[in-house]
């Protein structure tokens, strides 16, 4: 009996991970399809062999609890064009993360949120020691959603952290991640270093 247990524990797992691993791979094709389908894209179709992530991990999928800011006054988030933009801070993250604990704080863009279509969307910018070694030195973005909130939590996944265009190209205006959401620990999950050479505009 406790040998079936074991087994069927095992197959469970095994099951479980293979099911993870293409729903992140799944993820990723569609995020390499959107850069050739969009026209305003640092990206082209030759571009995307250079793109690369780590290797999916379900440890990096976390479930964080949510404490919403009130009364929060808008301040100008700088960009790396030298420009700002307009965001409040909209909640703390607070979860743990390979047994450790992490919080991070999710903006809401104020110009962007006046559109019905992204009046959810929430910004999540992070830094991480991996910057300027595996990862983009500039950070790395997550995109939330209000609605996605149930209960006080939310439940996320570093390994749909995606680079910014300033990555790949100069002339897009990218947040630069604020120092509250600079983590002292390594990010070994979502989008790397982009291999292929960065354009000039």
């Amino acid at each position: 009996m406790k040998y079936l247990i074991i087994l069927s524990f095992l197959i469970s797992s095994t099951g479980f991970a293979q099911s993870y691993n293409e729903l992140i791979t799944k993820h990723r094709e569609e995020y390499k399809a959107d850069f050739i389908k969009d026209n305003n894209s640092p990206l082209r179709k030759s571009d995307i062999k250079h793109l690369n992530f780590y290797n999916a991990d379900s440890n990096y999928r976390v479930v964080a609890e949510v404490m919403l800011l009130e009364n929060q006054k808008i301040f100008k988030m700088p960009t790396y064009a030298g420009t700002t933009a307009d965001y409040i801070r909209y909640a703390n993250l607070k979860f743990l993360l390979n047994g450790k604990p992490v919080q991070l704080t999710v903006y809401k863009n104020i110009a962007l949120s006046a559109n019905p279509a992204y009046k959810e969307y929430l910004f999540l910018p992070f830094t991480d020691q991996t910057n300027n070694k595996e990862t983009y030195g500039g950070g790395r973005y997550i995109d939330l959603k209000s609605s996605a909130i149930a209960n006080g939590k939310i439940e996320f996944d570093f390994n749909k952290a995606y680079n910014p265009y300033c990555a790949y190209s100069d002339g897009y205006r990218c947040p630069i991640p604020p120092e509250e959401n600079d983590l002292a620990i390594s990010i070994l999950a979502g989008e790397k270093l982009f291999t292929g050479e960065k354009k000039h505009k």
